[in-house]
């Protein structure tokens, strides 16, 4: 897939969007990563990178404030000690400067522990329900809430999500902006940027479907 995007790059301008941090970036895609594409956004773009080069890092607990932050802590573990899911592991709630991401399972689980709790969230709501929960909980706050791959959803201020990278494109440097997520769906971590008025959305299932989808598009 890495090949496949950067031969794309000699084509298009290309960027990576996600909603892990920077080293669960570079452990996915490459150490390298801030200077393959010309951009690219961890943290939904709260940390963005240029050509390289740093242009800004945005903070959570600065924005919240601590007293909030624990607030918001404390609540999660409270809740999570009283879910009964299959399995429990290890770190519940991890801390990423721009966002808390909160996992029912646990960050620690293995990958087979992850596939089957996937299919047992889709059948019992676990994450919809505890999103659903901190909505009531945490009106006040004005928070999204945002349910991502396999085991975790994000939590994050109202417009914080992957939609915050547009403000490093500018308008008149791009006439069209392509964006490709599999989560798209209301609710998905995908979403807001995906039916975002300077983006044009495609809902894809795998790397081979991005793949195709971009082939057809830029390179047919």
């Amino acid at each position: 897939m890495m090949d496949f995007m950067t031969n794309l790059s000699k084509k298009i301008t290309v960027g990576i969007v996600g909603g892990s941090d920077l080293p669960k970036q570079k452990e996915q895609l490459s150490n390298d990563i801030v200077n393959i594409f010309p951009y690219n956004f961890s943290q939904n773009g709260l940390v963005a990178y240029k050509d390289g080069k740093i242009q800004e890092v945005q903070t959570i607990s600065k924005f919240l404030g601590d007293d909030n932050i624990k607030k918001v802590v404390n609540w999660v573990l409270k809740y999570l000690s009283e879910v009964d899911i299959p399995i429990k592991r290890g770190t519940f709630i991890e801390f990423r400067s721009g966002m808390l991401n909160i996992s029912p399972i646990g960050r620690n689980c293995s990958r087979e522990e992850r596939n089957e709790y996937e299919k047992f969230d889709l059948s019992n709501s676990i994450r919809k329900n505890m999103v659903e929960a901190m909505r009531k909980e945490f009106k006040d706050l004005d928070l999204t809430y945002s349910i991502g791959g396999q085991i975790s959803f994000d939590v994050f201020p109202r417009g914080w999500d992957k939609t915050y990278a547009l403000r490093f494109l500018k308008e008149n440097e791009f006439d069209e902006i392509h964006f490709f997520g599999d989560k798209t769906f209301e609710g998905g971590n995908d979403h807001e940027i995906f039916v975002h008025e300077r983006t044009i959305g495609h809902t894809v299932i795998s790397p081979d479907d991005t793949r195709d989808q971009c082939q057809k598009l830029f390179l047919s």
